[in-house]
């Protein structure tokens, strides 16, 4: 019997109430977090940025800025902003996953690409979605751009984060629940999902906001899985039970090595095929990688092993959604999926 059939979806939440979260949630951890000993081999291995005979990689990254494509409301378009950050274009409405429009981040090099869509170009935003508190995923400087009074669907404990910057449509979510916000041809549905990841912002705040992903399902049945910041494991079997027909699966392949430490918090990119093909999703954007360097890898390599690894598969290639920093793809209301023509002269800025 399949985690759907035994669970079935849970009804929408109110928008915006407010509820009482427990004080940790470190029970939801998948595997230990690293202790005194893990951090002092990290340090003294020395891996924790590329070596310098392979940044000169660093100006191959692809990097495309374009428009984001105006879409019919039964399409579905992704638009890769860099990072976790993504536009789509999901039932009508306008989303922004972990938008992170700086330069830099707390504790980690600036950027190595430029933001593939300017701010200024974005449409209007009918929701933001962030997968847990790290940096760079909750970026304030970014969110601050943003009118007080936009849609924030968060983890459970964030919303007074948010309501602190004096946002006034915030909703916190555990994993399994949902909420709707309209859209032009009905509800959007959008479903916090588990992942296995951790949450800390402060020497004083581990866990005590939850970490996941975001399932966007449309009026007509059209769903993205964003999945935020994950390692691999058995969540994604049971997220691919309970929301079948995934169409498009946005998934982790950077920031992975060296595996004794990342491995249980950041997929690799054979894993992050894995995992695609666990959530039973067609179509696979990689993401979380060629922004910024946070681990060891060579900067290119997230690409090369996942377009091998999704070779290895058998699948059909254009359905590696496999973009460059500002690129985009549309799903029409066929299913077919079309590439938009590029911008004649991209500008890009953050």
């Amino acid at each position: 019997m399949t985690e759907q059939t035994e669970r079935p979806l849970a009804g929408p939440r109110p928008f915006g109430e407010r509820r009482t979260w427990p004080r940790s949630f470190a029970d939801r951890l998948t595997a230990p977090l690293p202790g005194v000993r893990a951090l002092a081999r990290l340090a003294r291995e020395g891996r924790l940025r590329p070596g310098p005979e392979v940044l000169g990689e660093i100006p191959e990254l692809p990097v495309e800025p374009g428009p984001v494509p105006a879409v019919e409301a039964a399409s579905v378009a992704a638009t890769w902003a860099g990072h976790a950050s993504w536009v789509l274009s999901v039932g009508g409405l306008t989303v922004l996953t972990d938008p992170v429009w700086s330069r830099r981040i707390l504790g980690t090099p600036p950027r190595v690409t430029p933001v593939g869509v300017r701010w200024k170009d974005l449409p209007r935003v009918d929701a933001v979605v962030i997968s847990h508190n790290h940096y760079d995923h909750l970026d304030a400087p970014t969110l601050k751009r943003l009118p007080r009074d936009t849609p924030l669907l968060l983890p459970a404990g964030l919303g007074g984060w948010a309501r602190r910057r004096r946002f006034t449509r915030v909703t916190e979510l555990d994993w399994w629940e949902a909420v709707e916000l309209p859209g032009p041809a009905g509800m959007v549905r959008f479903d916090f999902v588990p992942a296995h990841h951790w949450s800390k912002r402060t020497l004083f705040d581990t866990c005590r906001s939850l970490w996941g992903g975001w399932v966007v399902t449309a009026p007509g049945g059209r769903r993205v899985y964003f999945a935020g910041d994950t390692g691999y494991g058995h969540w994604f079997e049971r997220i691919g039970q309970r929301y079948p027909g995934i169409d498009l699966a946005l998934l982790p392949i950077g920031a992975y090595e060296p595996r004794w430490m990342l491995g249980t918090v950041h997929t690799d990119p054979e894993e992050a095929v894995r995992a695609c093909q666990d959530v039973g999703a067609r179509l696979m954007a990689p993401m979380h990688w060629a922004t910024f360097l946070l681990s060891a890898e060579p900067p290119l390599e997230p690409l090369l092993r996942v377009r091998a690894a999704w070779a290895a598969t058998g699948r059909p290639r254009q359905d590696l959604w496999d973009l460059p920093v500002g690129g985009s793809r549309v799903m029409d209301a066929a299913g077919v999926t079309v590439t938009p023509a590029p911008s004649p002269s991209p500008s890009p800025s953050t």
